[in-house]
């Protein structure tokens, strides 16, 4: 058997099939009037067929279809006995009827022609979208959509705030991926929107066509993968405004006395977490880790929409530019003897580096493993100086 890999949700195998028997099959025959019945006798076939299961989605049987070609004309071999005597000896019957069979399967089988047998409806698989944006030459989070289950064409109208630092050379990257609770996010289609193409201080409406990539000469872009419509407003400020009115502003306060030389003192406020799912149970506490040094929220029984607004505290003699902050919503049962008493609500892997360079950074991070949980934490890093 062979079998194909290919860059598109599908599986390809061409078998070859040898079949031989003796089958007790009769066949009522019914010419001019009259009828009569014929066995059919030592059948034999022979076939290379093409089957390709497509497209592959995530529910059982993992494939929404099953389309089957014949990459060759079929060898079929039989006898035709009527009442005891061989009808195949009669001369020139038998090539007749071999090639009449051959013929008459190849015209309705034979590649590119398919027999195409439905499974399930496709779009009941692929049913949960969710959107990411990032911003090019950027090194914060991307920002996620929430996930749209048993949807093909989801509207979120979700509004969200990105620092722009040079319109003329960045770009926002917009991507659609199916969400999967178990394995990797599936791509559906993606495009980038230039910032410099945008007014200032005026929405633009736009409808980006999904691409495969953003390589104009890849074939696979020829693929219909849908639409996205978004609205996009740039709106310039100048430094001074910062201070004033946006929430990530450079201003913290200055590292206690006793900072060692070099370091500095690393804030992390966990403020809330919205819409979280636990299976079994929804007492929520958030649990930090930082250099192997753990620290917890307290749990708030049952709350999908926990409120902690605790803040912790980390000395470090060296700033934490390659480190990451792990942050882990987890639901612990109040009842015991519960067949799950704990369960993993989500979690974010944050990287550090640009709170050093920025001082703070105060926003919302879509939980991993998590259909629509958000967590919104707040990182201050604080020097003597």
């Amino acid at each position: 058997m062979k079998v194909y890999v290919t860059d598109e949700k599908e599986l390809i195998m061409e078998p070859s099939i040898k079949w031989a028997g003796n089958p007790n099959v009769l066949v009522a025959v019914k010419a001019f009037g009259l009828k009569a019945t014929v066995q059919v006798v030592d059948l034999q076939v022979f076939a290379a067929p093409r089957i390709t299961l497509k497209p592959l989605v995530p529910s059982f049987p993992c494939f929404a279809q099953i389309n089957v070609s014949l990459m060759d004309k079929p060898y079929v071999d039989f006898g035709l006995k009527l009442i005891g005597a061989d009808l195949m000896s009669i001369p020139g019957l038998y090539r007749f009827v071999q090639e009449l069979i051959k013929d008459q399967v190849a015209n309705m089988y034979l590649w590119p022609k398919t027999l195409e047998v439905p499974i399930m409806d496709p779009a009941k698989a692929f049913n949960r979208p969710v959107g990411i944006l990032h911003l090019t030459e950027n090194n914060l989070p991307s920002h996620k959509t929430r996930v749209k289950l048993k949807n093909l064409n989801p509207e979120w109208n979700e509004e969200f705030n990105i620092v722009v630092k040079d319109p003329q050379s960045q770009a926002l990257e917009l991507l659609v991926y199916d969400w999967e609770k178990v394995g990797k996010h599936e791509k559906m289609g993606m495009n980038v929107v230039p910032l410099k193409d945008l007014p200032k201080d005026e929405p633009k409406f736009l409808t980006v066509d999904l691409l495969k990539n953003m390589d104009l000469n890849d074939a696979q872009n020829e693929k219909q993968r849908g639409q996205l419509e978004v609205e996009l407003t740039y709106k310039p400020f100048k430094e001074e405004d910062m201070q004033k009115g946006f929430e990530e502003t450079l201003t913290v306060q200055k590292a206690p006395e006793g900072t060692p030389p070099g370091g500095g003192l690393l804030v992390i406020v966990v403020h809330e977490a919205q819409d979280l799912e636990g299976k079994h149970h929804c007492n929520p506490s958030a649990r930090l880790i930082f250099r192997g040094e753990e620290k917890r929220t307290k749990p708030l029984k049952k709350s999908r929409d926990p409120r902690w607004a605790e803040d912790f505290q980390f000395m470090c003699e060296e700033p934490p530019i390659n480190d990451k902050l792990h942050v882990e919503v987890v639901s612990i049962s109040s009842r015991m003897g519960l067949l799950h008493p704990k369960e993993s609500l989500g979690y974010v892997q944050i990287s550090l580096s640009d709170v050093v360079s920025n001082k703070r950074i105060n926003q919302k991070y879509h939980l991993i493993d998590s259909k629509n949980g958000q967590i919104q934490i707040e990182l201050q890093w604080r020097t003597a100086e």
